[in-house]
């Protein structure tokens, strides 16, 4: 029988939704309409596992998985023997240091000999030995916002998304340990075979991303100006120029990184481009 590659999952939670996504958008159906834990792909050589996050890394260590969508903080936290694959550039976050809003925070060094509550005792300890700091960890699972209000930590180490977790509870983010992003995490047990099909789908995944990343641009430029435009706006190897039917214009075609489009819009203008379109990349391979 052919072997699939198995590839684990979130069971809920943003991370969750926004892995359907991009494999959706990879072409890659998965029927899961009944939320079952386990889901296989009809159009491409894929199992799905729903688990908790964070016992992926032991599947993964284990080889009961093959691949995983995970929070780069949990691998770090449970799995740094584990590879990291493609950063996925969605579910991002970072791995904060907060304190409550009355504490006077000048620096690290505040919290020797203090109490720290948070649910990543190994990235803490880590933080904590690089800036020499002696602190006492409470580990907790889940709720680590209220362990200043009911006194049992005078500082927690949590995820912040947003920040207004943080706010409700009456604290103030101070430090950034670390930030975080999903990314594709590899098993070191996994098979040439299905490594064959782990490339296959790191090619989908990475044609998504660069699409996601980036625009088609469209835009009218009178010919006079066509060498500064093009050296404007380089595209993957080049522009498409053609003629427009009105003489000395023509109509150019590029794609370009969607944050870099802002930045040289003004020169865009300013060199004559008129009638600049816009417009999103479902896939692109490079």
């Amino acid at each position: 029988m052919k072997q699939k590659l198995r590839i684990a999952v979130q069971k809920s939670g943003r991370l969750f939704e926004d892995s359907q996504r991009i494999l959706k958008d990879a072409g890659i159906s998965i029927d899961n309409g009944k939320e079952q834990l386990k889901a296989s792909s009809q159009n491409f050589p894929l199992e799905v596992l729903y688990l908790r996050n964070g016992d992926i890394p032991q599947y993964l260590r284990d080889g009961v998985v093959d691949v995983a969508i995970i929070g780069e903080n949990v691998l770090i936290e449970k799995g740094e023997d584990i590879v990291k694959g493609e950063k996925l550039g969605f579910s991002k976050c970072r791995v904060s240091l907060a304190v409550p809003k009355s504490f006077k925070y000048n620096s690290i060094q505040d919290l020797n000999g203090a109490k720290i509550a948070t649910s990543y005792p190994n990235t803490v300890k880590q933080f904590l030995q690089k800036s020499n700091i002696e602190a006492e960890l409470h580990i907790i699972n889940g709720s680590v916002e209220i362990a200043p209000n009911i006194g049992l930590a005078d500082a927690i180490v949590d995820i912040v998304s947003s920040g207004s977790t943080l706010f409700k509870n009456n604290l103030k983010e101070v430090e950034v340990i670390l930030k975080s992003e999903a990314v594709l995490a590899i098993s070191p047990q996994i098979s040439e075979e299905r490594q064959a099909i782990l490339e296959k789908l790191q090619f989908r995944l990475k044609s998504v991303l660069n699409a996601r990343t980036s625009k088609y641009i469209l835009l009218n430029a009178p010919n006079n100006k066509l060498e500064d435009i093009i050296r404007l706006l380089p595209g993957m190897r080049s522009p498409t120029v053609l003629p427009l039917a009105e003489e000395g214009w023509s109509s150019v075609h590029t794609v370009i990184n969607e944050q870099r489009f802002w930045e040289v819009l003004d020169e865009l203008k300013s060199y004559g481009a008129e009638g600049i379109l816009v417009a999103p990349i479902e896939k692109m391979v490079l």
